[in-house]
């Protein structure tokens, strides 16, 4: 029997706990998907939907797996979240009032597709924590028995039998990370607001606010989680061994994910993840002396410019497969729902509709640039984004006859969107020469400047810049448009998913390298070079007061990009870089309050509108000081070329040739020759 399980919440005295199970019947996606959302309990509250659980909720625990009692992980979370772990036992407890309140519906379908799994059946005989009893099938009034716990030392201290575990006090020195007693001041202090800026829901922690700044009197969205900015705070917290808190964040986004009407009067597609969510505190049921917490997503309808976020399911992807690659517990990739939610995302990635290239089209302020800057169409960062998904999600999609189809797509697609990028955004000193030969108005599939690209759209600033190691992918490319300017995470992306070849990865940094006043100057990194300014920018940005020239989104230089860089670099061998980088930015970032972006030409100043302690400037930094010390962890979280998606790629480029060429058989050394080097 398949046997799914639910997370009861309720407000006061009595324990509750709320299992069912279902027999194993073939659904689809959507209906599971129903099946899910219709577990939870929702009210609309201005076309809203909430996610609902008490305010005086304590979550013991809950259940990872119920399909084999070998494969039962239950989760801890005392009063310091930072100090759970896991324990073998199977029981979600919840104390609370006489209602129970069920939140969520977490239908469990184990499988065994990875032996590598780290769930508890690989640790039967360890000995480090001693039986844990469960009476009767049900949880006693005194629930966690422990024999023994496992000291620093390696010994077992008795713990009388029966008797009540203070959890603060025994995990202190099992949750003790000997990484944090080299730290620098600077880095405690960082961990400290890093871990002030934890949300909990339920009791449970979910994720970190944008900005904790105590001072702002006007919050506006910084008070909420966003799925983008919690990656590199996901990333410190894997790093650092403190696996839950990422491990409830991606299962709470996932029941977020858009199953039903959210937006308006209008319904967005299927597996659309949330730009971010806020917890609320709001009475429970009228009741001026009850309250419960409730989660409220932002699907877009209350952001800037109203625009649906295209990355945050990418960037959700993205972060569930590091979690399995840096705690090795894949159990998590493989249940049900989860499976579920990385389909509905690719499905709604890989719908057909009228655009012609491989490439996704999205519209201003869908990413990281949230605001009108001139990036709709194909811009840079959303394709490497993208790409690095595709190749996550091949690794982590559990293949049968529901999902064969959709991992063939998912392949082809890679085969296309890299040959694509390679071949048209790439520039460098040999191409800028060719585009500016470029012959216009040709018209057949022989055709070389296939996207009527005119020579006088090369930028002045261009040609003197660029150097002549270096090279870099272009921000866009729609028919007679190539947006030449230099964007950061775009690029860094490339790289570290192998969207381009092993020269241009390494051209990349060369360009930074050369142009390191331009791009990293007194704080990394340039989220693009160079700002608009002038005209370009009125008619472009809108009159955007907030991406003035060499501000914000315009020219601005964002420390949360370190990460990023750090990551490029160690894959590439240029740790030296990474480094030098991090270094300028420990001088400043402390003394400064760790803001969002920094201004000016050089960044020099701090941002004129900047949120001071923001969260994903503090998680960067620590995640590439990690990083820089654990070189090893970093090469889980990068990808190396794929020979595969290269055999397609040199078909396509023998494709474009003509004649015999064409014809000729695809090998990894005609792939290694044609399009790696």
């Amino acid at each position: 029997m398949t046997t799914g399980s639910y997370i009861g919440i309720s407000t006061m005295k009595p324990c509750c706990r709320i299992i069912s199970g279902f027999s194993p019947i073939k659904f689809t996606d959507s209906t599971i998907m129903g099946i899910l959302s219709r577990s939870c309990y929702h009210s609309s509250i201005h076309s809203h939907r909430y996610y609902k659980c008490s305010n005086n909720t304590k979550i013991v625990g809950y259940i990872h797996d119920v399909t084999s009692l070998n494969r039962r992980d239950f989760s801890v979370i005392d009063s310091n979240w930072a100090q759970s772990r896991n324990f073998s036992t199977s029981f979600c407890v919840n104390i609370g009032s006489v209602r129970p309140r069920v939140v969520s519906l977490i239908p469990n379908v184990a499988s065994d597709f990875r032996n590598e799994s780290t769930s508890v059946d690989s640790n039967v005989n360890d000995k480090s924590f001693e039986n844990i009893y469960i009476q009767s099938g049900l949880i006693a009034k005194n629930p966690l028995v422990f024999e023994g716990i496992e000291t620093d030392q390696g010994k077992l201290e008795e713990v009388p039998d029966g008797s009540n575990v203070n959890l603060d006090d025994n995990l202190n020195d099992l949750s003790e990370n000997k990484a944090e007693r080299e730290l620098s001041e600077i880095e405690k202090e960082a961990w400290k607001l890093l871990r002030g800026a934890v949300v909990t829901y339920c009791g449970n922690p979910v994720g970190t606010v944008a900005a904790n700044d105590s001072a702002e009197k006007q919050p506006l969205n910084y008070d909420q989680v966003f799925i983008r900015d919690f990656v590199p705070s996901a990333l410190a917290f894997l790093l650092n061994g403190e696996e839950d808190i990422v491990k409830n964040f991606l299962l709470h986004t996932l029941q977020l994910q858009s199953w039903e009407k959210t937006v308006d009067c209008y319904s967005p597609g299927q597996g659309l993840m949330p730009a971010s969510f806020k917890v609320r505190t709001v009475p429970l049921d009228g009741s001026n002396d009850a309250f419960e917490e409730v989660s409220d997503p932002d699907f877009g309808e209350s952001a800037i410019g109203r625009v649906a976020p295209v990355d945050s399911g990418l960037w959700w992807i993205i972060l569930l497969r590091a979690y399995g690659k840096l705690t090795g517990d894949y159990s998590l990739q493989e249940r049900v729902d989860v499976q579920t939610g990385i389909r509905l995302i690719l499905k709604l990635c890989l719908t057909d509709g009228f655009d012609m290239f491989p490439s996704l089209l999205v519209t201003d302020g869908s990413c990281m640039i949230d605001r009108r800057m001139g990036i709709h169409g194909h811009p840079l960062e959303i394709q490497t984004l993208f790409y690095s998904a595709l190749r996550c999600s091949r690794e982590m999609l559990i293949v049968n006859d529901t999902t064969r189809n959709l991992v063939a797509a998912v392949s082809n697609r890679l085969s296309a969107l890299s040959f694509h990028m390679r071949e048209y955004y790439w520039v460098d000193m040999k191409k800028i020469n060719e585009i500016y030969r470029y012959k216009t108005e040709e018209y057949s599939t022989d055709a070389v400047n296939k996207f009527n690209i005119y020579p006088e759209q090369i930028p002045s600033w261009l040609v003197d810049w660029i150097s002549e190691e270096g090279g870099y992918f272009i921000g866009n490319l729609q028919p007679a448009h190539m947006d030449f300017r230099f964007f950061t995470l775009g690029n860094l992306w490339a790289i570290v998913s192998s969207l381009g070849t092993t020269r241009q990865n390494e051209g990349i940094l060369n360009l930074i390298d050369a142009k390191w006043d331009d791009i990293i100057g007194q704080m990394p990194l340039k989220i693009c070079y160079p700002a608009l300014e002038g005209e370009e920018w009125r008619i472009i940005t809108g009159c955007d007061p907030k991406n003035t020239p060499w501000s914000y989104h315009n020219g601005g230089s964002w420390p949360t990009l370190l990460w990023q860089f750090t990551l490029a670099c160690i894959k590439m061998g240029r740790s030296d870089l990474a480094q030098k980088a991090v270094d300028l930015a420990e001088k400043r970032l402390c003394i400064d309050k760790w803001p969002e972006y920094y201004d000016t030409r050089n960044g020099k100043f701090i941002g004129k509108q900047s949120r001071l302690t923001q969260t994903w400037t503090i998680a960067g930094f620590l995640t590439s000081k990690m990083l820089l010390k654990n070189p090893e962890k970093a090469s889980l979280l990068f990808w190396e070329e794929d020979f595969e998606i290269l055999h397609n790629c040199v078909c396509m480029l023998n494709k474009t040739g003509g004649g015999s060429s064409s014809r000729r058989k695809c090998s990894r050394f005609a792939a290694r020759s044609k399009v790696l080097v």
